[in-house]
């Protein structure tokens, strides 16, 4: 490694951002439905902390368009994790497209990334209450 790789994005670490609309409203829905609350705070902006990665809440008047995933979690139990938010109040996306359908709120999904040791992976997506579309994946290995 020469002197110019510690300046690449490659060693940096990843941080999503999330529009809200309502960030009190934002804040109650993502305690309430799924069990975050924020680790820090500064005026428009709620940070939080999933496993070592973050992700920020911040005050926009714009939104999202909703159309893909925004952020996406990581999860060992698929079925347990959506039952327990759907018990929280989350409803899962209905998804019936080419190649991908959801059944009970989960998509078995063809081939992962060959560097991650899975052959495939299980989804589901719902959105927040500020209309960003968040999905759970499950690696099948």
């Amino acid at each position: 490694m020469n002197a110019h790789d510690e300046n690449t994005l490659a060693r940096a670490r990843v941080a999503t951002r999330l529009p809200a609309q309502d960030l009190d409203r934002a804040r109650r829905s993502y305690a309430e439905r799924l069990g975050l609350e924020p680790v820090d705070e500064r005026p428009g902006g709620l940070l939080h902390r999933c496993a070592g990665a973050d992700f920020v809440l911040f005050r926009s008047t714009g939104a999202s368009s909703g159309t893909f995933t925004q952020m996406a979690f990581e999860v060992d139990d698929i079925e347990g994790v959506v039952a327990e938010l759907e018990r929280r109040g989350v409803v899962f996306e209905d998804v019936d497209v080419p190649g991908l359908r959801t059944t009970d709120g989960i998509a078995d999904i063809e081939g992962n990334y060959p560097s991650k040791g899975a052959r495939a992976e299980r989804g589901a997506w719902f959105r927040d209450s500020e209309g960003n579309l968040l999905g759970v994946g499950e690696p099948v290995v």
